[in-house]
Formats: structure tokens, sequence, C-alpha cells
């Protein structure tokens, strides 16, 4: 375990969370690894990204404090787990979710803001997710923050879990720095 995935755990622990739940991807693999060795938080690993945020949200509700760390794919998927549950019932969610495809759209000089034409979601070059991660976002009225690619996801975390709790709502942090 590197030194950095034992600071996120630590400050995972620190806060409270008391489980991390979701679907493994490559770049939280060194964490959820990390975590699988330790019994706080305690590691749920789910089938699908909704699940995850379904379950999160029983547990909110039960009195736990949970995470959720998804990649951007699976976030996709999950509206209705998070709109229909987490969203509605005002948990304060704080999750991860991990960049796939956004190092390849920021060289091509691409961004959230790009307009998504049917030629460029089709372009195989482009990793289309990149391009609809923030703005779904946006569209389900998550707060997010970046955790850029040369940033510090120790700090960024500590921020999205305040984030959550305050506003008592689910807070997203869009991950692009490597956790190991």
């Amino acid at each position: 375990m590197t030194s950095r995935t034992q600071a996120v755990v630590t400050t995972l622990a620190d806060a409270g969370v008391t489980h991390v739940v979701g679907v493994p991807d490559n770049t939280s693999a060194p964490l959820f690894d990390a975590l699988s060795r330790d019994t706080v938080p305690r590691l749920v690993v789910t089938t699908r990204e909704g699940e995850a945020f379904a379950l999160a949200s029983g547990l909110w509700l039960g009195g736990a404090s949970p995470f959720v760390l998804v990649q951007n794919t699976g976030f996709l998927e999950s509206g209705d787990g998070l709109r229909g549950t987490a969203t509605r019932m005002g948990a304060a969610l704080p999750f991860i979710v991990t960049a796939r495809g956004y190092a390849k759209m920021l060289a091509l000089g691409l961004g959230p803001d790009t307009p998504r034409t049917p030629e460029l979601l089709t372009r195989p070059d482009v990793d289309s997710v990149a391009l609809m991660t923030e703005p779904t976002l946006k569209a389900w009225g998550i707060p997010y923050r970046i955790c850029a690619a040369d940033g510090d996801p120790v700090a960024a975390i500590a921020r999205v879990l305040e984030v959550a709790r305050a506003l008592q709502h689910p807070s997203a942090l869009l991950l692009l720095a490597e956790l190991a």
C-alpha cells in the first residue's frame, strides 16, 4: 500500500466514514485493495453502480456514514439510485467518480463544455463518457469539485465529505489524480 492510499484510508476513517461502497476500476483498485485489508471503514463491493448508491443510501438511513466510489461510466448508469433514492432522501452521501477518458479528452483540447455533437460522440479517439460526466452531474443537481491529475486526493476527499455533510445532499469528487 502506498503512503497516498494509506492517507486516503486514514482520512476516511478519521472522518467517521463507516463504509466505502462501490465497484472497483483501474484508478480505484489500489484503494479497494487497501480497504479490503482494513476493518474501518468497511468495504462493500457491489455489482453495479446504481446498487452502490441505493445500498449506501440504506446505510445512511440506518445511521451509518457511507462513502461511494464509482467510475464515470457506472455513474451514468446509476441515475435512478442516485436521483430517486439518495437525492430525494437528502442523504449526506459523498462520492468519488473516477474519470475514465479525461486525460485523452483534455489532450485533444476538448472539455465538458465542448458541444456534444453526433460527430464528436462517435469519434473513435474520444471516450464520450468523459464529455458527459460533468454535464450529468450538473443536470442532476450534484455539487462537485475536481481533483486534477496533479492534485491532492486526500485534501479533495476531506472537502467532499465536508460538503455532503454541510448540504445534507449527495456531493461528488471527480477524481483525475491517481490513488496509488
